[in-house]
């Protein structure tokens, strides 16, 4: 019996679809992948996903990439001024979650499978990831810099996604609005753009 219930817990920590409350990250694994220039080769957007689960090491290690800490204060992306203005907000089945890269941990900020609300493609709904970029914007030097820090995180979550074998693109057709008024944001916090990611179809 005690061993039935040791590979339970193994079986949900390998999935997500399950959880609903905040998520330890595991580190990132900061080696191996394909090369720079093969990955810059592959790079590419895609609109079809399938709805298999992303592990939650590949999560981490997708997140840690996209901008995650690689020094001790300082990020994978390079930020305007250094204000790291820029927070990931990640769509699971399970939830909506905020990234804490720092602490390595995603905080639960709503229960239930909201992925339909990250844009108006059909595509968004089956894939199991979905990651909305909002921008602090009383922390910006000013918001021309924040969507250009975005577009660094953005092409840091393609080159990880070609090295992995997985699809991606990024998502302009958003409502800003409702997502807003979902994720709770303050009027300085801005949604900026929504980048889908799963596995081929």
């Amino acid at each position: 019996m005690k061993q039935l219930v040791i590979i339970s817990v193994l079986i949900a920590l390998g999935s997500l679809s399950c959880i609903a409350q905040d998520i330890k990250l595991p580190s990132p694994n900061k080696t191996g992948g394909k090369p720079l220039m093969e990955a810059l080769n592959e790079r590419q957007s895609n609109r079809e996903f399938s709805d298999k689960e992303l592990s939650i090491q590949t999560l981490s290690d997708l997140l840690w990439a996209a901008n995650g800490f690689n020094r001790e204060t300082k990020r994978t992306a390079p930020s305007s001024q250094d204000r790291q203005e820029l927070d990931l907000y990640v769509f699971l089945k399970s939830g909506v979650y905020f990234y804490d890269a720092k602490n390595l941990q995603l905080i639960l900020k709503l229960q239930g499978n909201h992925q339909a609300k990250t844009g108006g493609q059909s595509f968004v709904a089956v894939a199991p990831l979905n990651i909305v970029f909002v921008a602090n914007l009383d922390k910006a030097s000013n918001r021309d810099a924040a969507l250009t820090d975005c577009g660094f995180i953005s092409q840091n979550i393609y080159l990880y996604c070609a090295s992995a074998g997985l699809n991606t693109v990024v998502r302009g057709l958003v409502d800003k609005g409702e997502l807003h008024k979902l994720l709770g944001l303050n009027e300085k916090q801005e949604v900026l753009l929504g980048q889908t990611v799963g596995y081929k179809q």
